[in-house]
C-alpha cells in the first residue's frame, strides 16, 4: 500500500508541476506591475481559469514562428520533478492519513511561490493569503476524520506564532525580510503547528538558518552585499517541508 501511495503522490506532483510554469511566468513581475496577460510576442494567454492553467506554450507563436519560439517562462521539467519529489516525500512520511491530502494540495502552490520569489524577490498576496486560509480550513476538515495525527487548534496557534515571529524580524530588519515572508509564515506555521511545537520550532528555524547560510555564502563570494535583496521564501518553504516530513515520521 505504501509504495503505491508514494507512486500516486509522485504522479500527482509531476502532473501538477507541469502547470507551474504558466502562472510563474504570469506572476513573476516587479511590484506594482500588473500580472502578465500576454506571451512575449504579445498574444493573449487563453485557456482554463482565464488563462492561468495550461502549458507555457503559445499556440499562435507555434503556428507563426515554430515550436522553438512558442515556449515562454521556465521549462516544465524542473517544476514537475521538484513537485513530484516533494509530494513523494510527504506521502512516504505521512502515509494514508487525512492530512496528507492537505500537504499534497499545498505543495504545487508552494513550489510556485518559491519560483516567483526566486525570480523577482516577491511573494504575491494572491497566493500567500489564500494559502493560509486554505491550510487552516483544510486541516480543520482533516481533524474531523479518523486517523489524523495532529491538532487543529495548535495548527492555528502555530500560524499566529510563526507569523508573529516573522513580523518581529521584519520590524527589526525591513531590508532583510519582506511582508510577503510574514504572510507566507502564516501558512507554514499552520502546517508545522499541526504536528507539534517542536516541529514548528525546528521547521521555522531551519528556514532562517538555510536562508542565512545562503546569504553569508553570497557575501563571502562577493556576489552580494549587506543591502542586496535576497529571496527568502524558498528557504522558508524548504525548511518547513523538512519539518513536515520529520513531524509526520515522528507520529508514525
Amino acid at each position: 500500500m505504501q509504495p503505491l501511495l508514494i507512486a500516486l503522490a509522485a504522479a500527482y506532483g509531476a502532473a501538477a508541476g507541469l502547470l507551474v510554469p504558466r502562472p510563474l511566468y504570469r506572476l513573476a513581475v516587479e511590484s506594482g506591475e500588473p500580472w502578465r496577460a500576454d506571451c512575449p510576442r504579445g498574444h493573449a494567454l487563453t485557456g482554463p481559469a482565464r488563462g492561468w492553467l495550461g502549458r507555457a506554450r503559445c499556440p499562435r507563436c507555434e503556428t507563426d514562428a515554430g515550436a522553438a519560439e512558442a515556449r515562454y517562462g521556465p521549462g516544465p521539467v524542473l517544476p514537475a520533478l521538484l513537485t513530484a519529489l516533494v509530494c513523494a516525500a510527504l506521502a512516504a512520511a505521512a502515509g494514508a492519513r487525512p492530512e496528507l491530502a492537505v500537504w499534497l494540495l499545498l505543495a504545487p502552490p508552494a513550489v510556485l511561490l518559491a519560483g516567483v520569489d526566486r525570480a523577482v524577490n516577491r511573494l504575491p498576496d494572491v497566493l500567500t493569503l489564500p494559502m493560509a486560509g486554505a491550510a487552516a480550513a483544510l486541516l480543520g476538515a482533516a481533524a474531523l476524520l479518523p486517523h489524523s495525527a495532529g491538532s487543529w487548534p495548535r495548527a492555528l496557534l502555530g500560524g499566529v506564532v510563526l507569523g508573529g515571529a516573522y513580523l518581529v524580524l521584519f520590524l527589526i530588519s525591513p531590508r532583510g525580510m519582506g511582508l510577503g515572508d510574514v504572510k507566507l509564515a502564516l501558512t507554514l506555521g499552520v502546517a508545522l503547528g499541526w504536528y507539534g511545537w517542536a516541529v514548528l520550532f525546528w521547521g521555522g528555524f531551519a528556514g532562517v538558518l538555510l536562508g542565512s547560510l545562503y546569504a553569508m555564502a553570497l557575501v563571502l563570494a562577493r556576489r552580494a552585499g549587506r543591502g542586496t535583496p535576497l529571496a527568502f521564501g524558498p528557504f522558508m518553504i524548504l525548511g518547513a517541508g523538512a519539518g513536515l516530513v520529520l513531524g509526520a515520521l515522528g507520529t508514525g
